[in-house]
């Protein structure tokens, strides 16, 4: 196998190089790409591709010729999004159309496994019972519609011979992922607190809104599954990637708090204080459960230890 990876630099990039490698052996070659040349601990130095340059692409699946490409490559965060929509489009939507049609035009024996989102539902969210693949989609911002929108193109690809499935993995968290995301962002308070940075206090907004949490361990492992499986999955197929219970953000940031030395207040912040749009986002995985034989094994206390340990190791770097 030989698996090549756009965005491999970005948070989920490692985790899903060292899923590959546990579920396809060590043996299995690992093209990592990113839009700029980083150095990365899991990779060395990463080949520059921008997926927008659509003839970079062809030359980059030509060149490697690769049995898989898990594309990864994208903007991560919604607020960003929300930020530039317009680039959004062309990177969730035209970018991954240039990878979509450089495999089928370069290397149609490659299966491509696309990193949606289960965002793509958007206000069918709002029955409160747990999405599967044919919940409608009805994505409710900029970061929904274009992963959306890149979904539904590859599914219309699928019929005309591209090897593709569609992930559509929930909300995710672990060691290093930034400040954008609500767990490490609550993290890192709490480890700048106990540094003596902060405040002992976190101001908080709308806590009650309900998401359904993995850890990216998780996450990496059904992609690395997805791949291992692919040959005996159809063209186009749809699976949701998601723990079926739903998380208060308020109580994982309670759980955050009893882990730490110090004694941390909260205070809603008026500010802050908007009411979700989705108060209950719970996605349904039995579809992946029974085709990849995957199910999370990563509980949400670890995760959040796990991230709350990494937080204080990026203070404490910042403190040298």
């Amino acid at each position: 196998m030989r698996i090549l990876i756009t965005g491999a630099t970005g948070f989920v990039g490692s985790y899903v190089a060292a899923a590959l490698r546990t579920v396809c052996g060590e043996e299995v070659a690992i093209v990592a790409t990113s839009r700029f040349v980083a150095h990365h601990p899991a990779f060395g130095d990463a080949e520059l591709l921008d997926v927008l340059d659509r003839n970079a692409v062809e030359v980059a699946i030509t060149r490697h010729n690769p049995s898989h490409v898990v594309h990864l490559a994208g903007i991560a965060a919604p607020a960003e999004v929300a930020k530039t929509p317009d680039v959004a489009w062309q990177v969730h939507v035209q970018g991954t159309l240039n990878v979509a049609h450089a495999i089928l035009q370069r290397a149609p024996g490659c299966c491509l496994i696309n990193a949606g989102s289960g965002l793509v539902y958007g206000a069918s969210a709002s029955s409160g019972v747990p999405m599967d693949e044919a919940t409608l989609l009805a994505p409710i911002d900029d970061y929904g519609v274009t992963k959306a929108a890149a979904d539904l193109a590859l599914g219309a690809l699928a019929r005309r011979g591209l090897k593709c499935i569609r992930m559509r993995p929930f909300n995710h968290t672990g060691p290093g992922q930034t400040e954008a995301f609500a767990i490490p962002a609550f993290a890192m308070q709490i480890a700048r607190i106990e540094a003596g940075l902060m405040e002992p206090v976190i101001r908080v907004g709308n806590l009650d809104a309900e998401r359904d949490f993995l850890d990216v361990r998780d996450i990496a492992a059904a992609y690395a599954l997805a791949a291992a499986k692919s040959p005996s999955i159809e063209p186009g197929t749809m699976l949701n990637v998601a723990s079926g219970k739903g998380y208060r953000i308020g109580d994982l940031l309670e759980n955050l708090l009893s882990l730490s030395r110090a004694r941390i207040k909260t205070e809603q912040d008026p500010a802050r204080m908007r009411p979700s749009d989705l108060p209950r986002i719970v996605g349904n995985a039995e579809r992946a459960r029974r085709m990849l034989g995957w199910r999370p094994k990563v509980v949400i206390g670890q995760t959040l230890a796990d991230v709350l340990a990494d937080c204080r190791q990026r203070v404490s770097a910042e403190m040298r």
